[in-house]
């Protein structure tokens, strides 16, 4: 037994076209990727910084109830949201709104108004603060007409102001869109494992290799040899996307989260999948070597490409139009297992990815003993 996986492992590590396929073209993609994407928004601190939006304040006419109630409210917003200079002039104003000095002026009159020169975020926050007084300052005019008892209340309630949300980590330090990329080769690594398992089923086919010939008059049983072949080959897989998840996260400085006995799990399911596809490529197509790996290259290749791999949506144009087509796609499965653990933290969806990767990686299996269980030779 040991002798067996002795010689499978060499063999398997000294085929050169086979472990350049499984190990050092993802590593030469994924080193590609970084060089295209830069290191741009791919590190993350986890903090989030809040500059205050600089405003004009000017004054309109003479002074009112409402235009000083405002004027106090603003007085208050400024060093939270609002960064208000230093200019009592409207033609000063206008002229730092132009030159984008500031992004917007407050005008206090009765009848409050804002000036903003575009669209944008900053301005929509703007809008909402200018909108937020006015509602609150009609409610309390409305509240004074009709139930005057009951302003202090009302003053009251609006003062003891609770929060209505809560800060949730996602669990994962990073949303940048280009990580998607990176999660979508680490699954088509994972499907090049399929190079191994077509070598495997080539190496145990009289028909096709020497090597399948010597073997199948060996007189160890066909099983332990199977079992063998698997074992070597999901080990060597394995630690090829061990080496490929190192690169990205130590050298490349790419998260890929915190958990890391969930990260070597899905690395194992992954591996399998990559594995299986490969060993039912190699004993249902009774094709030459040389088209079985063509069929390997289509079959890692496309799952990667409706995964994000070449266009980041990808995956999301089709879960918003097929979605089925990412149950289906082991690559997309693989995909969102990453997020499930690095990003999202939503361990029900994070086992259902696994428990679909280990259906696939069944039914694989299955239809590959199918495949070679009457599998006979008139002459070897």
């Amino acid at each position: 037994m040991l002798h067996l996986l002795r010689y499978r492992f060499l063999q398997t590590i000294r085929n050169v076209p086979v472990m350049f396929w499984a190990l050092a073209f993802p590593i030469i993609l994924g080193t590609f990727f970084y060089l295209s994407f830069g290191n741009a928004g791919l590190e993350s601190t986890g903090e989030s910084n809040w500059e205050e939006i600089k405003v004009a304040v000017i004054k309109e006419g003479d002074s009112s109830e409402n235009s000083q109630a405002f004027e106090t409210f603003l007085e208050q917003m400024d060093g939270e949201m609002l960064d208000i200079q230093d200019i009592s002039q409207e033609a000063e104003a206008l002229e730092a709104l132009n030159d984008e000095t500031i992004l917007g002026i407050f005008y206090v009159a009765d009848t409050p108004s804002l000036t903003v020169a575009r669209n944008g975020l900053n301005e929509s926050i703007l809008t909402s603060v200018l909108t937020s007084y006015n509602q609150n300052a009609s409610m309390f005019r409305k509240i004074a007409m009709t139930h005057p008892e009951s302003i202090m209340d009302a003053m009251e309630t609006m003062k003891d102001y609770r929060k209505t949300t809560s800060e949730v980590s996602l669990g994962g330090g990073d949303l940048n869109p280009n990580v998607q990329y990176f999660f979508a080769l680490i699954a088509y690594a994972c499907l090049s494992g399929s190079f191994l398992g077509v070598q495997s089923s080539v190496d145990g086919q009289a028909n096709i290799s020497a090597l399948g010939a010597r073997r199948s008059i060996t007189p160890t049983h066909k099983l332990t040899l199977v079992i063998i072949d698997m074992a070597v080959l999901l080990l060597v897989h394995f630690f090829n996307i061990l080496i490929l998840c190192l690169y990205v996260s130590k050298v490349l400085k790419i998260s890929l989260g915190n958990d890391i006995p969930s990260l070597l799990l899905v690395d194992f399911m992954g591996s399998m999948i990559g594995v299986c596809l490969g060993v039912a490529i190699g004993c249902l197509a009774r094709i030459s070597y040389g088209m079985k790996t063509a069929v390997c290259i289509l079959c890692s290749l496309f799952p990667g490409f409706l995964a994000g791999l070449m266009i980041g949506d990808m995956k999301n144009i089709i879960e918003l139009h097929c979605p089925i087509v990412n149950r289906l796609n082991p690559a997309a499965v693989l995909s969102d297992a990453f997020y499930c653990m690095g990003i999202y933290n939503d361990m029900e969806r994070f086992t259902r990815c696994l428990l679909i990767l280990a259906l696939m990686s069944t039914l694989l299996l299955a239809a590959a003993f199918l495949g070679i269980r009457r599998e006979r030779y008139d002459s070897i």
